[in-house]
């Protein structure tokens, strides 16, 4: 079934970049519409505390930063589609966004679908996932009060979760692969007189064991591969992250990681399609770096339909 509207600016995600994406787009006059296949906000309205966004020196709940983005790009007038795009393809001046079945049509598109966690692919994760194996402390942390868990990766979401989770856990074995901890200074000081935290630097995870939840970890020395069993209730991974590009097939370029190249306008090699966010290939992933994103990405829209 076909959407009759010719929207000027379909915007693929409503994270931070997405939401920003449809306040510029609106305010550049541009009949905009952003769809999304979960909740608005994306990976920041998993984190728990955010200290790093500008405007708020006491810090913002990751729930209510993006609560505040939505109810700001709706007052513009712009509508959220609960829907997951399934394909998109450039015809001429029209672009064609696919969910299972509905047909919308743009004349341009920003992709801000964003990443998801990525896994481990070891024994034990997918078999035991949601029955202590997590991904998210704020959704699951309340669950593991007065418990020990191990968390995996020791870069800031390792630790910025890590330091959510404390308030709840009685014990936190953290896990990093590397032979140093990579997260900000700022959250490494956080844990310096903690006492209920454990470090195992250049260790790698090589099993999560239970049976019906989770009841242990096992873990490599990589520097002298000696074996040891941790117990523990709960794993939460944080090991870097994979675009959600799997729609893109044979239309934008990617990377050999999947994520989308873009020229200094945040244009892919389609004309009239831009991307914007943690799915751009890039190095600095942050929410800041996302909503600017969003902002160029929503005005070179708008200067490529004058150019047309």
């Amino acid at each position: 079934m076909a959407n009759n509207d010719l929207y000027d600016l379909g915007i693929i995600g409503a994270g931070p970049a997405g939401l920003t994406a449809g306040i510029y787009g609106a305010r550049a006059g541009l009949n905009t519409v952003i769809f999304e296949r979960a909740l608005p906000g994306g990976l920041a309205a998993t984190t728990d505390y955010i200290e790093n966004f500008p405007g708020f020196p006491q810090g913002i709940k990751g729930t209510k930063l993006a609560e505040l983005m939505k109810e700001q790009v709706t007052k513009f007038g712009v509508e959220i589609i609960g829907t997951e795009i399934k394909s998109i393809t450039p015809d001429e001046k029209i672009i064609y966004m696919k969910t299972d079945g509905v047909q919308y049509k743009s004349k341009t598109a920003i992709i801000a679908a964003g990443t998801t966690p990525k896994k481990l692919n070891i024994p034990g994760e997918d078999e035991l996932r949601g029955r202590g194996v997590s991904y998210c402390a704020t959704c699951d942390g309340p669950l593991f009060r007065d418990r020990k868990i191990a968390i995996i990766g020791c870069g800031n979401s390792g630790l910025q979760e890590g330091r959510f989770l404390l308030q709840f856990v009685k014990h936190i074995t953290f896990v990093e692969f590397l032979p140093e901890i990579t997260a900000d200074k700022v959250l490494q000081d956080a844990f310096k007189d903690e006492t209920r935290v454990e470090f195992l630097l250049n260790h790698k995870l090589t099993a999560i064991n239970g049976k019906e939840r989770v009841e242990s970890i096992t873990v490599e020395n990589r520097s002298d591969n000696q074996i040891k069993e941790i117990k523990v209730d709960g794993v939460f991974i944080y090991v870097g992250l994979n675009p959600l590009s799997y729609f893109l097939k044979d239309t934008v370029e990617l990377n050999k990681y999947g994520f989308i190249i873009t020229d200094n306008n945040l244009q892919t090699n389609i004309p009239g399609i831009f991307a914007a966010g943690d799915i751009r290939a890039k190095k600095i992933r942050q929410i800041i770096t996302a909503c600017a994103e969003g902002a160029i990405a929503a005005l070179n829209a708008y200067h490529y339909l004058e150019s047309m």
